[in-house]
């Protein structure tokens, strides 16, 4: 009988243990639960709202026609340029005519056998009507000559290949066309190659830069 009550008393202290462990093991899970549940809530992504969302449409929307407009602006002023200056490349060797016209001229002018005779003042003549002509055809497409003789020297039409001295005119005034420029509406095609005035060194100067140069060589 001792040993029933014995054993009887062991299983009610064993019950009594595990009752007593089991709401600890509850609130140690529980333990565990509620932070993850507090840092799931902490990283929640707040939704926009509605007017949040109009807004970011409105500007996406206006930036893609800005974006249209700026590229319909391209397009037409290629367009423009393509119509303007698409013969550009062409009539820049178009003018190799007109100075091969003019080598021409100076090669027969200085051919002693047809100095003075008729034939030479034919063909002089004939030469100038073509000429003409080639300008007249040029300046209808918008290619102009450029003004030279008499003007000053400026830098985005003409193109100084020498000095000439020449007291008579001031300094950097065209006194000579070596070869004719042209523009095409408002862009060069090509410069003037020209001389232009210098005033006239003295002898003492000359003399000087003569003795300098001789020291130098």
């Amino acid at each position: 009988m001792d040993k029933e009550e014995n054993q009887n008393n062991t299983y009610t202290d064993l019950n009594q243990e595990e009752t007593n462990e089991t709401p600890r093991s509850n609130e140690n899970l529980d333990a565990k639960i509620k932070p993850e549940t507090d840092h799931e809530t902490k990283d929640e992504v707040k939704e926009p709202s509605l007017e949040e969302k109009i807004s970011e449409l409105e500007d996406k929307v206006v930036r893609t026609f800005a974006e249209m407009e700026n590229q319909r602006r391209r397009f037409e002023k290629e367009k423009e340029d393509a119509f303007e200056y698409g013969g550009y490349i062409f009539a820049k060797e178009a003018l190799n005519l007109i100075d091969n016209l003019e080598r021409s001229k100076q090669v027969l002018e200085s051919d002693e056998k047809l100095k003075d005779t008729e034939a030479l003042t034919k063909t002089l003549e004939h030469l100038d009507i073509i000429k003409k002509d080639l300008i007249s055809i040029f300046e209808k497409n918008n290619i102009k000559p450029i003004e030279s003789i008499n003007k000053k020297l400026d830098p985005n039409l003409h193109q100084a290949m020498m000095e000439i001295e020449d007291d008579t005119k001031e300094p950097g005034t065209i006194i000579q066309e070596i070869q004719r420029g042209f523009t095409i509406k408002d862009r060069l095609l090509r410069p003037s190659l020209v001389g232009v005035s210098k005033k006239v060194a003295k002898k003492e100067e000359k003399t000087k830069e003569n003795q300098e140069n001789l020291k130098n060589k």
